[in-house]
């Protein structure tokens, strides 16, 4: 069912969520854009601007991977002064509240964390673009060391003690899908009543799979996004209105 209107929209999440036993939230880009951070496929958006770098360009070249940190540090200033948004305080307020143990993101903001939700609670499909891994040892580096590395040597990235490449610590086209993650993303797909898609275009596969999943499942399903996806017909409630406007009632401080 597609919402209707606004105070409906509300109203009807908010039985689902009262009656829900386990919520299970799962996050795209659309929920981060209010805090000023460009989502990648809408006009004006990431994508639109510079093609993605696959991960086998980024192993295969030196160019490449000077290429994909300039990106990373162009970006420094949405991502730095980004905060919460009202759809991300919401669902830390279902987190706090026991009914969402955890939530599911294609996020790489970390605008979850920031809202309250425990790090170890917030299953990032995508990663998270706050701190770079070495791809050889998986060591850990923050980003003011890469920086500094990377303007030293004339805007040359850094490779890792080891020998091995530095990489944001995303996940790139054609990088595996991280395997923890996917297994505790699916767990808590199964173990949801309702399965709540909040500004995802859900097209993103194997991601995209698991609203399809929940509803097999026998939960409910609300996808909450200003555009269709392909599974409004199969979604038990549609909102396409502004996430942070629906989602604003729900939280509690």
């Amino acid at each position: 069912m597609i919402a209707p209107d606004l105070e409906t929209a509300i109203d009807e999440l908010q039985d689902l969520v009262e009656r829900a036993r386990v919520i299970a939230p799962f996050t795209g880009a659309g929920i981060s854009t209010e805090c000023g951070i460009p989502d990648f496929r809408s006009p004006g958006g990431l994508w639109t601007k510079n093609r993605p770098i696959p991960f086998d360009e980024f192993l295969a070249g030196q160019e490449m991977r000077d290429e994909a940190w300039r990106r990373r540090f162009a970006m420094d200033a949405p991502f730095s002064a980004a905060q919460p948004g009202r759809g991300h305080l919401a669902l830390a307020s279902f987190y706090r509240a026991g009914k969402a143990p955890a939530v599911i993101t294609q996020n790489i903001d970390n605008l979850h964390q920031s809202s309250g939700i425990s790090t170890e609670h917030v299953i990032e499909l995508h990663g998270n673009n706050s701190y770079a891994l070495c791809l050889g040892c998986g060591k850990r580096y923050e980003l003011s060391w890469v920086r500094r590395e990377f303007t030293a040597a004339s805007e040359r990235a850094p490779d890792c003690e080891c020998g091995g490449h530095i990489k944001t610590a995303t996940i790139s086209f054609g990088q595996q899908m991280p395997e923890r993650e996917m297994r505790r993303a699916e767990q808590l797909t199964l173990d949801c009543d309702l399965f709540l898609a909040v500004g995802s275009s859900l097209v993103v596969w194997p991601a995209a799979g698991f609203p399809q999943l929940a509803k097999r499942n026998g939960a409910r399903l609300v996808i909450i996004n200003r555009e269709a996806t392909e599974f409004d017909e199969i979604a038990d409630l549609v909102i396409r209105q502004d996430i942070g406007t629906v989602l604003s009632p729900f939280v509690v401080h």
